[in-house]
């Protein structure tokens, strides 16, 4: 589902469902190039295991896609998200995190609507968690205003964008997953493995949890 040359980047997706058969959830992500050269990248997780997530999780993908076209900045894509959400009436919610990232010189803009926090591991096996400004749940309150934040992505880093089912479940604080992700991805980037390996290296990891949850991982390096 993803573009296979992003001019920049290194970027890997994995998702693995929890459930088989129409128990399916409405975990996304998606990456796609902006008119600026900059590479717009989302990471998303609709409430519920059935068919209507999995539908609804389509319209607001689309919809972010749509909007981004025309709004490259990442608070007002949700903002207008957010608003076409609420006017459909859904009985669902979504959570989301929505980056611009510029490939020449590393910056980041970013905002999160309720999603778990980004992930940023070093080449000196060092990671940081970047808990993103923004606002609330996709497709419940009318009028919210989403802030945004802005960091650098250095060379040779690596940005680790996860659903929850990858750092939490039964027995797996956030807290706690957070940490041993940030860990796998920095032990990767330490080792010089690229996207594609550090991916798998968090997918392995997050499978081998016991619960039900669908996950989806989306790492992003600047080589």
């Amino acid at each position: 589902m993803l573009p296979e040359h992003l001019p920049g980047l290194q970027v890997a997706a994995r998702y693995w469902p929890s459930r088989d058969g129409l128990d399916i959830g409405g975990d996304w992500y998606d990456a796609f190039m902006m008119p600026d050269g900059a590479i717009t990248l989302e990471i998303g997780d609709v409430q519920g295991h059935d068919v209507d997530p999995a539908v609804f999780m389509g319209q607001v993908r689309l919809s972010m896609r749509a909007i981004a076209a025309q709004e490259p900045d990442p608070a007002t894509v949700l903002k207008r998200t957010n608003e076409l959400l609420v006017t459909m009436d859904p009985t669902r919610f979504a959570s989301c995190t929505i980056l611009h990232v510029d490939p020449r010189d590393g910056q980041v803009t970013g905002t999160s609507a309720g999603h778990v926090p980004v992930l940023c591991a070093h080449r000196d096996g060092s990671h940081d968690v970047r808990e993103l400004p923004g606002g609330p749940d996709l497709g419940i309150v009318t009028g919210t205003e989403y802030r945004e934040g802005t960091f650098t992505l250095d060379e040779h880093s690596a940005l680790v964008m996860v659903t929850d089912g990858v750092v939490e479940g039964p027995g797996l604080t956030l807290e706690a997953g957070l940490e041993r992700a940030g860990e796998l991805a920095a032990q990767a980037v330490y080792d010089g493995l690229n996207a594609e390996e550090t991916a798998d290296r968090i997918l392995d990891a997050a499978v081998a949890v016991d619960h039900l949850d669908d996950v989806a991982v989306l790492v992003i390096r600047r080589p």
